[in-house]
């Protein structure tokens, strides 16, 4: 059997995030992806100009029809925008028999809120500790947890807070730090750092949601969790470098970058 992942997020009409990005990832990898709607957003290179929340029963109904028939191997989260959606989508992890990856999606790359204030508690206590890896950046980290990361050295202090909250493991990523990428794993014993090169590229649409996509892919597959996130932090940075133009802003990383090189 092929490796089946289900996307729980939303909709990037634009097609460099959300849904659109998850599902290019896991075919780049080799899964079958499987999704449930969560949002439909408006929404370009530019920003997003508009977004609408599903009601959480076709949210349930979706998740229910998939992993009912079909079953799955890994869940990966994205927007999930509202309170109620948040509670509803950990209540429905909770009870899946599969590794979950938790990327708590806070504000667009061009900084649209992508999450409700009010929701910020449900995603702490109720989402988070259902993850097996959550990977929030660095304005996501200070969001949960008030804690403001301006140095290399200060990742651990992030992840010791996001941990707190429940995570089997979680995967700061220091992208927005000066020099090269460097993101930190960790189960508050093992520590893995990753570093890759930075690459001169704005066109870096859909970053967050495609690594998360990436590491679900991994665990689907089996591997563990360090071993996921480092094969997930390669394909990333290759499309982080293939990224390319789209429309008169941000385009998106791409995610057949290996399709195109023969990598």
């Amino acid at each position: 059997m092929i490796p089946r992942v289900l996307t729980v997020a939303g909709s990037d009409s634009g097609g460099g995030a959300g849904i659109q990005a998850d599902l290019k990832t896991m075919l780049a990898l080799g899964v079958h992806g499987m999704s449930v709607l969560t949002a439909v957003t408006a929404q370009n290179s530019l920003g997003v100009q508009g977004a609408w929340e599903l009601p959480v029963e076709a949210v349930r109904a979706q998740y229910r029809s998939v992993v009912d028939d079909i079953g799955v191997q890994a869940v990966k989260t994205g927007m999930l925008a509202s309170a109620e959606l948040v509670e509803a989508v950990a209540e429905l992890i909770g009870a899946t028999d599969a590794p979950a990856v938790i990327d708590p999606v806070g504000v667009s790359k061009h900084g649209d809120s992508l999450l409700a204030s009010s929701a910020l508690e449900s995603v702490r206590t109720k989402l988070l500790p259902v993850a097996t890896v959550a990977t929030p950046n660095l304005d996501e980290v200070a969001q949960l947890t008030g804690v403001h990361v301006e140095s290399e050295e200060q990742l651990r202090q992030a992840a010791a807070a996001v941990l707190e909250y429940g995570p089997r493991w979680v995967l700061i990523k220091g992208g927005h730090l000066p020099g090269d990428a460097v993101d930190l794993l960790t189960d508050g014993s093992a520590e893995h750092w990753l570093r890759a090169p930075r690459h001169d590229n704005r066109h870096t649409h859909g970053t967050g949601c495609t690594l998360a996509s990436a590491i679900a892919s991994g665990l689907a597959k089996g591997l563990a969790a360090p071993e996921a996130v480092t094969a997930a932090k390669e394909y990333v940075t290759g499309a982080i470098e293939a990224g390319f133009a789209l429309g008169g802003g941000i385009g998106p990383v791409d995610h057949g970058w290996r399709f195109r090189t023969g990598a």
